[in-house]
């Protein structure tokens, strides 16, 4: 993303200040994993959605008043020590490079600045961006920043900046359309490894070497979120990563992965027999997701509630295993349907943004998810594409990843 990017999320975020309220942001923590050993730090992505910075202990402010929006980033100061051990910390211009901010400041000055800011502009409100689950601890600061407000200024009101950057994520912009975009390329490299290499006997563990190895082709050197590769009794785990199964002769592998490409994280799932060669059974149930899908892909379009976009794709699929023979009542679509079908994709795999009473509109992007589970016949998997409201209906952005029975069985050859 260039700066441009943040600047534009800054000031889209201030619009929705009062003039006088302060704003703060945290990129979060390092985490322990035991003893001194850390888990790799991920940065709160609302605070790369502002900054484009992702180092940790990073403190972004913004304060508004009747002149317009002052910005100021506190970032950690060099320490050779620290550097030699962990690797070189940002550097004020190059912080400003990418967030296109220039007043920088390092972190042990945030509390002087704080202070003076309360004291010399009689701050009365403070937006946080508070976790949407009440009760868990926010591992990007959030927490103890509200701690630190409370105890020593009870006076100012604290507000959730949460609810509105979740308005701001809804709607993608055209940079983030070509990171997904560029995104769904690297994913669609990383399934066909998976299918070219797919046999009889192989492990969970050796479909994810693959597909790991075909992501670092491109410099993506972790995934967009913990692939989900299974295959046979495994795949009735909605969310399973313990990759030690094995395919046996017939078995369905089923994968639901992503790639992160400048921030922006595709949701694809594909589902294939391991041996290359689709059954009858595997072959009736997975046209009815594919059926599905290409129904949901022929209809959507702006101002369709989101709400209804799950009902729409439960209704059809159910007709399509209605006519299979598989299901006979609509009151149990619940045994083989076991999840939603559409969610939004962004900063996040499962998007931070307010859809619920939203209808889909221009530059919305959110996952058709189809899922079939047959415990019965011991298939289960889902076919789920990325979809982009246009302006008079919707693009599939992952139709090049192979979809059909034709296409899969093809490459699998």
């Amino acid at each position: 993303m260039k700066a441009s990017f943040y600047v534009d999320n800054r000031r889209a975020f201030g619009k929705y200040m009062e003039s006088g309220e302060l704003a703060i942001f945290l990129s979060g923590e390092a985490l322990r994993k035991s003893a001194d050993d850390d888990y790799p730090f991920y940065a709160n992505r609302n605070f790369i959605y502002l900054t484009g910075i992702e180092q940790r202990d990073s403190i972004l402010m913004l304060y508004k008043d009747g002149e317009g929006l002052a910005e100021k980033l506190f970032i950690l100061a060099p320490d050779a020590f620290e550097e030699r051990w962990n690797g070189a910390r940002i550097k004020p211009e190059d912080a400003a490079g990418i967030s296109g901010m220039k007043d920088i400041a390092y972190f042990d000055e945030w509390q002087s600045y704080f202070a003076e800011m309360v004291r010399e502009k009689r701050i009365q409100s403070i937006y946080l961006d508070i976790d949407h689950k009440v009760g868990r601890r926010n591992w990007n600061g959030a927490d103890w920043m509200r701690q630190y407000i409370e105890t020593g200024y009870p006076q100012i009101e604290l507000k959730n900046a949460l609810p509105i950057l979740k308005k701001m994520r809804l709607i993608k912009k055209p940079c983030e359309i070509e990171a997904l975009e560029q995104a769904e390329r690297i994913t669609k490299a990383g399934i066909i490894a998976m299918m070219e290499h797919s046999r009889p006997g192989m492990y969970e563990y050796q479909y994810k070497a693959e597909y790991d190895y075909a992501l670092a082709q491109f410099g993506v050197l972790e995934p967009g979120f913990s692939s989900i590769i299974s295959t046979g009794k495994n795949n009735f785990c909605i969310h399973y990563d313990s990759y030690k199964g094995q395919a046996q002769d017939g078995d369905m592998v089923l994968n639901d992965v992503g790639v992160r490409w400048d921030y922006l994280v595709t949701d694809v799932s594909r589902a294939w027999p391991c041996n290359g060669k689709y059954t009858e059974r595997q072959k009736l149930l997975y046209e009815c997701a594919y059926r599905t899908s290409q129904y949901m892909f022929g209809i959507l379009k702006p101002g369709i509630p989101m709400m209804d976009v799950d009902k729409m794709i439960k209704k059809y699929n159910f007709e399509q295993l209605r006519e299979a023979g598989v299901c006979g009542s609509f009151d149990e679509i619940g045994t083989y349907m076991w999840h939603g079908g559409a969610h939004h994709i962004g900063f996040d795999v499962h998007d931070m943004v307010s859809a619920r009473e939203a209808e889909t509109a221009l530059g919305m992007v959110f996952c058709v998810d189809i899922g079939i589970y047959h415990e019965e016949w011991g298939i289960g998997f889902r076919l789920e594409d990325n979809c982009l409201i246009t302006e008079d209906g919707c693009r599939n952005l992952s139709a090049d990843i192979p979809r059909t029975i034709e296409e899969i069985e093809e490459i699998m050859r």
